[in-house]
């Protein structure tokens, strides 16, 4: 009869249980976006309340957004991040930016925290539609990004495609320094209102943000659906005196599939159990709500978040 070493067994058993000690309770890496834009400043908040209410320490880092987080996501680098909600449901359904690699579930809806304005930016009085793009310079966000994707669609139904245009593919901060000095005539910049690029350079410019609105803004609508009308109310930014119409996404939190589902329950209780005092540190948490966090979505939400939405009597489609 073989005998058992049970000291080998205890041994083995005591590692593993520090190891998924370890993984619970480790530093987790939340992926945001460039510094120059809301995620990072906004993820820095998230990530603050988390660590301190939850069993989990978690770090910003600014990456190029969107698509680079959840591609994170998969590979295992990050564990929670910063995703438009478009283009969460190109990974998902493996459209657009996602078409060439397919499909992508390793992640779950945390939740919806706030609107992503489009804003077309200019410092160009004479640029007042998106038709006025035609044969001008345009920064249309980092290729394969999310605002470069916001860009294309609104171009689309003006009527333009890249040929019309000379597009560059820049981030918000370089962005900002193209426009200051006249290397570009305008830029598409898509995150929470006011932001801190365009803020930025109202400052020092003269800077007018262009309206999409009319019967350009219902060709969008009725061709992409994970689109919102939306206003920018008069003095967002220094000099603007009226409204600007637009469109909207939502910025949406997103994590890994493999978090268990007590640490995602104790994430989701850490930011909305704790919404005004995070909208006193940064203005995107004025709109933390529980009907902006679980409302169009186009992806499954995480059953630790499900569970935290359903104590508080809503029910939403979630996936292990």
């Amino acid at each position: 009869m073989k005998k058992i070493n049970h000291k080998f067994i205890f041994t083995s058993g005591v590692i593993l249980l520090l190891l998924c000690g370890c993984k619970r309770n480790g530093r987790l890496m939340f992926g945001t976006g460039g510094t120059a834009g809301t995620y990072y400043a906004y993820g820095g908040v998230i990530s603050q309340y988390i660590t301190n209410f939850s069993d989990n320490k978690v770090t910003a880092v600014s990456t190029g957004g969107s698509k680079v987080n959840i591609q994170s996501l998969q590979d295992g680098d990050f564990q929670l991040g910063f995703t438009q909600s478009d283009v969460m449901a190109y990974a998902w359904n493996g459209e657009k930016s996602f078409e060439s690699v397919g499909p992508t579930h390793d992640f779950r809806v945390l939740g919806g925290l706030y609107a992503e304005t489009v804003q077309l930016v200019t410092i160009d009085p004479k640029i007042k539609t998106a038709y006025d793009l035609k044969g001008k310079s345009v920064s249309i966000g980092e290729a394969g990004s999310g605002v470069y994707f916001n860009a294309l669609d609104v171009l689309d139904a003006a009527g333009l495609t890249l040929d019309d245009i000379k597009p560059q593919y820049q981030s918000f901060g370089a962005s900002k320094e193209a426009l200051k000095d006249r290397q570009i005539h305008a830029a598409f910049i898509v995150a929470g209102a006011p932001t801190s690029a365009i803020t930025e350079l109202s400052t020092t410019n003269s800077t007018y943000l262009v309206n999409i609105d009319g019967l350009l803004r219902e060709k969008i609508l009725e061709t992409c659906p994970y689109y919102a009308p939306l206003k920018i109310p008069a003095g967002t930014y220094k000099g603007q005196d009226n409204d600007v119409e637009t469109i909207t996404v939502k910025a949406t939190v997103i994590v890994s599939s493999y978090l268990d589902e007590e640490s995602v329950y104790k994430m989701t209780a850490a930011i909305f159990d704790h919404s005004m005092d995070i909208a006193k540190e940064n203005a995107k948490g004025r709109e933390l709500s529980l009907e902006n966090a679980t409302t169009g979505m186009a992806a499954p939400f995480h059953v630790g978040a499900a569970r935290y939405y359903a104590e508080h009597g809503i029910s939403v489609e979630s996936q292990e």
